[in-house]
């Protein structure tokens, strides 16, 4: 009779300390973002670039807050906002391309520099199903308005840089390294901190 009441209270403190399942919302996030995965994966096959395809990453970000979404290229990784779920499938799957564009015109441009939203990337786009893409959404995400802290200019051609973050690394001006350097990076184009500019 003692055992009994010694199996009963083992097996009642065993259930009580069981791990619960997670939420179905966490684990059909994860499940989306695995889809989302694939779905890129197939675009980038179709398009015979397997090797990025082998190595390309879908992520839901909840940090993200106006950001539709992110694309990092040297990470072949793409960030998305979980409320674009709000805005239904074609949305998702619109801003999926959008970033898979990002890291489609880096791939097939190796090395060489190019313009966040250039032809590149446009090509790129065309490639993917979207036509007449714009380089921002839309979409009624909330805006935050930060002041830029952060400036630069190009030492030949005098353009200026306005940043909230500072550079990271060795950025040269874009139009500089094209125009008198093949698209490649170039020491003597590289921007240069400056402090801010007089308030007009």
């Amino acid at each position: 009779m003692q055992l009994d009441f010694f199996r009963q209270l083992t097996t009642r403190l065993r259930s009580a300390i069981q791990p619960q399942s997670p939420a179905p919302v966490i684990a059909s996030a994860k499940n989306a973002a695995a889809d989302l995965e694939e779905t890129a994966r197939a675009l980038l096959l179709a398009l015979g670039c397997a090797d990025l395809a082998a190595r390309v990453r879908v992520r839901w970000n909840t940090r993200m807050r106006s950001t539709a979404g992110t694309a990092y290229a040297g990470k072949n990784l793409i960030n998305l906002n979980p409320r674009l779920r709000d805005f239904g499938d074609a949305e998702i799957d619109r801003t999926l391309r959008h970033e898979l564009a990002h890291l489609l015109a880096h791939h097939r441009a190796g090395r060489r520099r190019i313009s966040p939203h250039g032809r590149e990337w446009q090509q790129a786009c065309r490639d993917l199903g979207l036509t007449d893409e714009k380089r921002c959404h839309d979409l009624p995400l909330p805006r935050r308005q930060i002041s830029a802290r952060h400036f630069y200019r190009c030492p030949h051609c005098a353009v200026e840089l306005r940043r909230v973050r500072p550079l990271r690394g060795k950025s040269a001006c874009l139009a500089c390294c094209r125009r008198h350097n093949g698209g490649r990076y170039a020491d003597k184009f590289r921007f240069a901190k400056i402090l801010a500019p007089p308030v007009a």
